[in-house]
């Protein structure tokens, strides 16, 4: 017997929704998931949180609109179980109940603002089920976020070894430092150094230096790895379990950094909402790489969103 989840993932800079079957139990550890509706919008919700401490109620009312239509979703395809987890941005807020309040008024379900560390196990469930064969494990899994970016080591049959959560995100980095557009070298290595010092403390917390493959999810990860391979649209299947180079990713994110906005938009793999804070995004990753020591990134489009959706099983 399947069965029908609906699990939303609401971050710093955007929030995704996945209806899909689960399979049954006794189908084995490597059944996958059926995606029924896979959607993501850009909220923003983080948006100066970094400043004020607070969620704008311009965020919050962005992030009503899209929750609203997901609803809507969920109902059309009778998801059995429903949860949400909200991340960085709502962990950091002074005004969180004001967002609890609206989520519980618009799902009918509270949102769950999950732990670093939950957060962590969630994305490394999503991304490691289905990683190719040459995908040699443990594996290093970072999820750079808009507020935040998970590191977790583990391996496919122990799970998670070390978890932790940085405060190195796209809209935080971006909104701390590349001010200029496009941003100052000055900026870029503000940016760059503060990116280092979180990597390697999360270094010395996980052993990612001794992983054999790093992972890399969410929208930052992925726009690069499709510009690396020179995409003309968006193609989530050609980008699942692509393996680009760290060559490639500083190449990526040199010609980011170096671009204006419209220059950015123009890239024809761009998410328009995505395209004021992909160079800090790219610089993460590209410093994560360096400070770990990996030649090479997997991008994987299954992620926390998948992880939650496992969860309810």
């Amino acid at each position: 017997m399947t069965t029908r989840v609906a699990a939303i993932d609401c971050g710093t800079n955007s929030i995704r929704l996945l209806v899909a079957d689960l399979p049954d139990p006794e189908a084995g550890p490597q059944a996958p998931l059926v995606d029924l509706c896979r959607r993501m919008e850009i909220v923003r919700l983080g948006q100066g949180v970094d400043r004020t401490g607070r969620l704008a109620p311009e965020a919050i009312e962005r992030t009503r609109v899209a929750l609203a239509d997901y609803a809507a979703e969920i109902e059309k395809f009778g998801a059995e179980r429903i949860r949400m987890c909200a991340t960085s941005a709502s962990r950091d807020a002074s005004n969180a109940a004001d967002f609890r309040a609206m989520v519980e008024q618009t799902l009918g379900v509270p949102p769950e603002v999950v732990t670093g560390d939950e957060e962590a196990r969630l994305s490394f469930t999503g991304a490691v089920r289905g990683l190719p064969a040459d995908a040699r494990s443990p594996y290093l899994v970072v999820d750079i976020g808009g507020g935040s970016t998970e590191f977790v080591v583990g391996t496919r049959e122990g799970g998670v070894q070390a978890a932790v959560s940085m405060d190195i995100g796209c809209v935080r980095m971006t909104e701390r430092h590349l001010h200029g557009d496009p941003p100052g070298l000055d900026q870029i290595a503000a940016a760059q150094a503060d990116i280092a010092v979180a990597v390697d403390r999360a270094l010395a917390v996980v052993p990612g230096r001794e992983a054999a493959t790093l992972v890399g999810l969410a929208g930052s990860v992925t726009t690069v790895v499709a510009i690396a391979q020179g995409l003309q649209a968006y193609d989530p299947e050609r980008i699942h379990h692509a393996r680009v180079s760290y060559e490639q990713v500083a190449e990526v994110t040199a010609d980011l950094l170096a671009k204006t906005r419209e220059q950015r938009l123009a890239i024809p793999v761009m998410h328009p909402g995505r395209a004021d804070v992909i160079g800090a995004g790219a610089l993460v990753l590209r410093v994560i790489m360096e400070r770990a020591g990996m030649p090479s990134v997997v991008a994987s489009e299954h992620d926390i969103l998948d992880g939650i959706a496992w969860s309810l099983g």
